[in-house]
């Protein structure tokens, strides 16, 4: 009988062998891959996300349940793709122009991709045109911002402009980073605020909705 409950365990305690493992017997066994992802991975990285906003948990085990994650999501993803099962959503990740820090960016698109989405991130110092075309490919998504400096922070700005100008009518844009604030997401004209990594993934569920 596959464990659902123990791969959620052992994510938890950051066990990426234990995971890949009960990930493996569940497929072996038949189990629909989503379920597998859903009741599984995703399940144990949502503890991890409400134990991270907490205070429960710190940056160094939530980077060690995502790393367990990724463990199942290898075995998981080719299951997943054969069976048609379509990711959340799309979300492009990237920190602004001016800006290196990625500590931050890493966190929010690890619980981006174990709230289901699908990431692809840009990395850091992207320019506003950066943002632009990768959002082009991905038709519907959420262009995620991530700014740790106040020097920085116009960028983003930038990016909410030149998404608008481009004529992306499908493509919400979310900032967050530790000088950034609701007030200012609302000045620039940004779809969504996430105050930490955790909330990201619940508002780029709301803004993709």
């Amino acid at each position: 009988m596959a464990d659902l409950n123990g791969i959620s365990e052992a994510l938890q305690k950051g066990d990426r062998d234990t995971v890949a493992k009960l990930v493996q017997a569940a497929v072996n066994e038949g189990l629909s891959p989503k379920k597998i992802l859903d009741e599984g991975l995703i399940a144990g990285m949502s503890i991890i996300g409400k134990k991270f906003k907490n205070n429960e948990v710190y940056v160094p085990e939530v980077l060690i349940a995502a790393r367990a994650m990724h463990g199942g999501m290898n075995i998981l993803e080719p299951v997943l793709a054969k069976a048609g099962v379509k990711p959340l959503g799309q979300v492009v990740l990237g920190t602004v122009k001016g800006d290196l820090h990625d500590i931050g960016k890493n966190l929010v698109a690890m619980m981006l991709k174990g709230a289901g989405f699908q990431v692809t991130d840009i990395g850091t110092d992207a320019p506003a045109q950066k943002f632009v075309d990768a959002a082009k490919t991905k038709g519907k998504c959420v262009v995620a911002m991530s700014a740790l400096l106040t020097t920085t922070m116009p960028q983003m700005a930038e990016v909410v402009k030149a998404i608008k100008a481009a004529g992306l009518k499908d493509v919400k844009t979310l900032i967050g980073g530790a000088p950034v604030t609701q007030s200012y997401a609302d000045e620039i004209g940004a779809d969504g605020y996430a105050p930490d990594a955790a909330s990201a993934a619940d508002v780029a569920k709301a803004l993709i909705a």
